[in-house]
């Protein structure tokens, strides 16, 4: 399991106000997760360097004249980006595998879709238009949009290039500085993208990258006055954190929280199709995202048939080294988290559940050195069992069976989440229907967790609020600002 190039990093350092040096806080061992080798020493960020992030941003945001550019010199800038995360595409995918243990095949189209990223919202700065609005007097009255000043934006560990390049490109496109928190376990990415935005021409205190603790760090921005907004995905509990502290401030927040994402199988779709769909839904990134699809429902005339032929692809997906190229599935984050994953699946047998696969810890092949967990399904379960009503962040599916469409449709909506939801059907018109029903914030038809960064992405409910990605997700990052234009002859007549 090969050591990651840690040329793209700056001798374990922080990234504060353009500049690279030691953290105030302990430093600590970035541990790849698939053996619990170490990948860098990293030092770390306090309140302190939190604080000082922020000032320099702030400055750096009035003097640096970043948002004064013209928007195609933004946009030349992002560009550039992409191009230099496209130059060192293996590098970065190896430096995230080594981070969080993602097979390398994953974290290739992670980078990819970071690049894609910055060029997309390039792309949308170029061609973004402000509004002349109907006039109703004597005047001409125009809609503009301007930046918001200092942006933080905290990150999570399952995906963090491309959930990084989903708040950094649009807050800086906006013309905002960013102060970027990454989650405490993988901040290398993190750190490498600070290297490439410094190196592609980002203005000296634009971009800042804070490894740290995440209660530290993180408090310390959110509070920070001179915040102007926080763009957070993580879990619900922190997400409403944040949000009590935004509204003490009255600052906008977009929040991307957790899921508990029903899969829909009717009767009459196509079994090869739904079956790749609902493993790949659940158990690629071996789980350990916001919209697996982790609650599945079976129309009960093919419930057997699909159940049959789900375990059995269930017990084929590679487990194991995520330097490989065939691997499906790698470890999971840490062992603190497989160890709550373990006890998920505990309570889900004790609350009635049937173990179909899974539930174990692998063995042999070097496995027993890292944090891996077969992937796991589970039957017998009431929709309302604690393991199908809470977030797991892991390898386990719990499958139900449905006879009436109405009652199907209000379990699939009896949950706090409402991020994702996928429907496997030949019939457009159930389809159409179901996917209105649903009250999630993204629906697959007949596919599952694909993405386009031209297409908004948020949650319902307790799953977030505010949108990623789509031309208006640039918005986001920006304050409107009216502003009209006199046009009459005469002064105004009320002080005569």
């Amino acid at each position: 399991m090969n050591h990651p190039d840690t040329s793209l990093l700056t001798s374990g350092d922080i990234f504060v106000g353009g500049e690279w040096r030691k953290g105030r806080a302990n430093p600590y061992a970035s541990i790849y997760p698939a053996d619990q080798s170490i990948n860098a020493e990293i030092s770390t960020a306090n309140a302190d360097d939190a604080r000082e992030a922020v000032e320099c941003a702030d400055r750096a945001f009035r003097k640096a004249d970043w948002a004064g550019l013209k928007p195609h010199q933004r946009a030349a800038v992002l560009h550039r980006i992409a191009g230099l995360i496209e130059a060192r595409h293996e590098a970065l995918a190896q430096l995230q595998r080594r981070d969080n243990g993602k097979p390398i095949s994953e974290t290739r189209g992670l980078v990819t879709s970071a690049a894609n990223t910055f060029r997309y919202f390039a792309s949308c700065l170029e061609t973004l238009e402000e509004e002349l609005t109907p006039a109703r007097g004597d005047y001409l009255t125009m809609s503009v949009h301007e930046p918001l000043g200092v942006v933080a934006a905290i990150t999570p560990w399952n995906s963090p290039i491309a959930s990084d390049a989903q708040k950094l490109a649009p807050a800086l496109a906006a013309g905002n500085a960013v102060v970027l928190k990454p989650a405490e376990v993988t901040p290398l990415a993190s750190l490498a993208l600070a290297r490439i935005c410094e190196e592609a021409g980002v203005p000296r205190g634009v971009v800042s990258v804070l490894p740290g603790k995440g209660s530290v760090i993180g408090d310390a921005l959110v509070r920070h006055p001179l915040v102007k907004k926080v763009a957070f995905t993580g879990g619900t509990e922190v997400g409403r954190g944040i949000a009590r502290l935004a509204a003490e401030k009255l600052m906008p927040v977009s929040l991307e929280l957790g899921g508990k994402s029903p899969t829909i199988v009717y009767a009459d779709a196509d079994l090869d199709h739904a079956v790749n769909g609902v493993l790949y839904g659940i158990f690629s990134s071996s789980g350990e995202s916001c919209i697996a699809g982790s609650r599945l429902f079976v129309e009960r005339r093919v419930y057997g048939e699909f159940m049959a032929r789900l375990v059995e692809g269930a017990r084929k997906l590679r487990v194991g080294d995520p330097s490989r190229e065939n691997t499906q599935m790698g470890p999971l984050i840490t062992a603190q988290h497989r160890e709550s994953i373990e006890k998920y699946v505990a309570l889900g047998l004790e609350e009635g559940g049937k173990l179909l696969c899974g539930g174990e810890r692998p063995s042999g092949d070097g496995r027993d050195k890292g944090f891996f967990y077969l992937p796991t399904i589970i039957e017998g379960l009431a929709n309302d069992a604690r393991m199908c009503q809470e977030e797991i962040f892991g390898p386990v599916l719990a499958a139900l069976p449905f006879d009436d469409e109405a009652a199907l449709l209000e379990q699939a909506n009896d949950s706090v989440f409402g991020l994702a939801a996928g429907i496997w059907t030949r019939d457009y018109k159930r389809a159409w229907h179901t996917a209105r029903a649903l009250n999630t914030g993204t629906v697959w038809i007949n596919t599952y967790k694909q993405f386009s960064i031209s297409t908004p992405f948020g949650g319902w409910k307790d799953s977030g609020m505010g949108r990623e990605k789509g031309r208006l997700g640039l918005r986001e990052y920006m304050q409107q600002k009216s502003l009209y234009w006199g046009l009459n002859d005469a002064p105004l007549p009320w002080a005569n």
